[in-house]
């Protein structure tokens, strides 16, 4: 009787064990991020020469820095996200977007509404991390007036 009740009672932690190991099992995006623009695609935009994120992530909250130089000008924004499904709005100067980010497995994927420009667009993310957390790849596809096009981005962690 004391075996059996041992066994539940170990079967029992482990049980506890792999729920705590699943419920961590989210990835934690923080980092600087530079994009490797060799292995990254932008599909019909022009590539600029530089991109460095700098992200803050304390699930829910997800605080994105990004620093852009190239042709089309340098850029320096913020955005805040929350990865709860709730919209979150950010401003690029000018232009607002309407965000979503939420949780698929491991992975966030962002639902994102907007004009840019006087472009209206729609923007859907995935962000995955990959090569033991070194890797950051954000695949995206846009939607605008003029047609659709998917770029692919990969980060290294700095």
């Amino acid at each position: 009787m004391r075996k059996s009740t041992m066994r539940v009672f170990t079967l029992a932690l482990l049980a506890v064990a792999v729920g705590l190991v699943q419920v961590q099992a989210k990835s934690d995006f923080s980092g600087t991020w530079k994009a490797n623009m060799n292995k990254s695609d932008f599909g019909p935009m022009p590539a600029p020469d530089r991109i460095i994120e700098k992200i803050v992530h304390q699930d829910p909250s997800l605080k994105v820095n990004l620093a852009q130089t190239g042709g089309q000008g340098d850029m320096t924004y913020d955005m805040v996200y929350t990865t709860d499904g709730k919209e979150c709005v950010n401003k690029v100067g000018d232009n607002e977007f309407k965000t979503t980010l939420k949780w698929d497995a491991d992975d966030l994927v962002a639902d994102t509404k907007g004009s840019f420009d006087g472009t209206d667009f729609t923007a859907k993310d995935r962000w995955t991390l990959s090569d033991g957390g070194k890797t950051l790849t954000v695949t995206r596809h846009i939607s605008t007036a003029m047609g659709e096009f998917d770029m692919k981005l990969l980060f290294e962690k700095q």
